[in-house]
């Protein structure tokens, strides 16, 4: 009876739901998670629930493979937690209202699906977290270790005075020193991101891109890269962790400097486009060799030649913009380059009074 009430009132619930979240202060919900989490945490109690009438180990199994399910999905502990909670209540609160003839058999039995979902998932979680953190401690000290062993090389040689202080040896150092900078920019917001602990700010766009761009150059420049900036608007703000969303543009710009063979040019520019802002960085990379752009932005993966790095910066990225109710999308060049755009709602209240 639970499972056809369920599936009879999903789409009532998936709205209940989705206004429960909506109102949570920690950990802030996203767009993604109204739009598509809901529905899709739904769907999943759904085969919980339906498996709690048959073997109990049936109900876990469902439980942990749901949970690496949303892991790679890039949901948190925190939103399976809160999602789960969310629905139980939103089943329970309707099926008092309609007087559902659900009895109290059924209602234990919401309970325990919504305690083995959790602690099925949750375990799950941390089993894959356990091995993604190995494997990433290994890949981050070989990245670390590379980047020190060219600087101390270059050094070395400057140091000999053989070469002069302005040269390519130069530049090896001025590289080097950029691409830590860019590690511990990503780690830091990848932690701030990922604990939920953010912290939002009005953001002038003009002057956090003419900043933003002031940096860029200093890595566009060690690589032979053309970079301009289009001046950009004044007044337009946006509310978001400037940490956060620095380390966003920063791995966007990086990443095309990365690809964009030497001479080659990229371009940062931004436009408002009703409540929204778009940022784009594009970039001469050449293209890419798929259509799937979205590939692009799952962890590890990477594209190119160029295969430094970990492959979590796009990743990192996309739910950056999440975390500040935005997102990121990349438009294909094919035999020139590609336009990643960074979308930002602008800040309504500031917009509003203009």
């Amino acid at each position: 009876m639970l499972h056809d009430f369920i599936v009879k009132n999903r789409t009532e619930l998936i709205r209940r739901c989705r206004l429960k979240l909506a109102g949570r202060a920690t950990p802030r919900v996203t767009e993604l998670e109204l739009e598509q989490g809901v529905p899709l945490f739904l769907d999943q109690f759904v085969e919980i629930v339906r498996a709690a009438n048959g073997p109990s180990a049936a109900m876990s199994k469902n439980a942990t493979r749901h949970g690496a399910s949303l892991l790679h999905r890039g949901f948190t502990v925190g939103q399976l937690v809160h999602d789960y909670g969310g629905i139980c209540q939103a089943i329970t609160e309707l099926a008092v209202e309609t007087k559902a003839p659900i009895s109290s058999i059924d209602f234990k039995t919401l309970n325990l699906c919504l305690d083995d979902s959790i602690a099925g998932a949750v375990t799950e979680f941390g089993r894959l977290r356990a091995e993604e953190g190995s494997e990433r401690t290994g890949r981050l000290a070989h990245e670390i270790g590379g980047l020190l062993h060219s600087a101390s090389l270059a050094f070395e040689v400057l140091k000999s005075g053989e070469v002069g202080m302005g040269g390519s040896t130069s530049r090896v150092i001025d590289r080097c020193f950029i691409g830590l900078r860019k590690i511990v920019e990503r780690e830091l917001a990848e932690v701030r991101i990922g604990s939920g602990v953010l912290h939002p700010q009005t953001i002038v766009l003009r002057e956090f891109l003419d900043e933003v761009a002031a940096t860029a150059m200093l890595d566009a420049d060690s690589r032979g890269i053309v970079f301009s900036s289009v001046p950009f608007d004044d007044g337009v703000t946006v509310q978001a962790d400037h940490h956060v969303l620095a380390s966003v543009l920063a791995n966007l710009l990086h990443n095309a400097f990365k690809f964009t063979r030497a001479g080659g040019r990229v371009v940062l520019r931004a436009k408002v486009a009703g409540d929204r802002v778009r940022i784009d960085v594009e970039d001469e990379c050449g293209g890419l060799a798929s259509d799937d752009t979205e590939a692009l932005f799952q962890p590890y993966e990477q594209a190119g030649a160029d295969l430094s790095g970990m492959g979590l910066g796009l990743s990192i990225c996309r739910t950056g913009a999440r975390s500040s109710g935005g997102d990121i999308t990349v438009k294909n060049l094919p035999g020139t380059g590609c336009i990643f755009t960074l979308e930002l709602p602008q800040n309504s209240a500031l917009t509003d009074a203009a």
